[in-house]
């Protein structure tokens, strides 16, 4: 059950009208994962600074059970969560950064359980 947190100094105008499901479909690709699955939040127009500069920015994060672990599969993650959020956002590489958290499965609550017990 991924879940991907955008967060950017962009104003909501200036965001793809649905950057949100493109970026869930997008998730569900690049981590395996049946769209159902992904959870997906946006938040805009923040007061943020990303290596010194307010200039135009953005940081996604990418939490997961079992396919954000390891450096090979984020390497391989983070190339094509780049391009995405490059190709939608407008902002060159230099003011993106992506960051992976494993999860494990008691830490998720759904159904009034956690995902160990589903």
């Amino acid at each position: 059950m991924p879940f991907l947190e955008l967060d950017t100094s962009l104003p909501a105008g200036r965001l793809p009208p649905n950057l949100a499901q493109d970026l869930c479909a997008m998730a569900a690709a690049i981590l395996d994962k049946p769209v159902e699955r992904v959870n997906v939040t946006v938040r805009s127009g923040l007061p943020m600074v990303l290596a010194g500069s307010a200039e135009p920015c953005a940081q996604l994060l990418v939490s997961s059970i079992g396919v954000v672990g390891t450096a090979e599969q984020n390497q391989q993650h983070s190339a094509r969560f780049f391009d995405f959020l490059v190709a939608h956002l407008n902002l060159l590489p230099e003011r993106i950064v992506i960051r992976f958290y494993p999860l494990e499965p008691w830490q998720i609550g759904k159904n009034r359980t956690v995902m160990t017990f589903l």
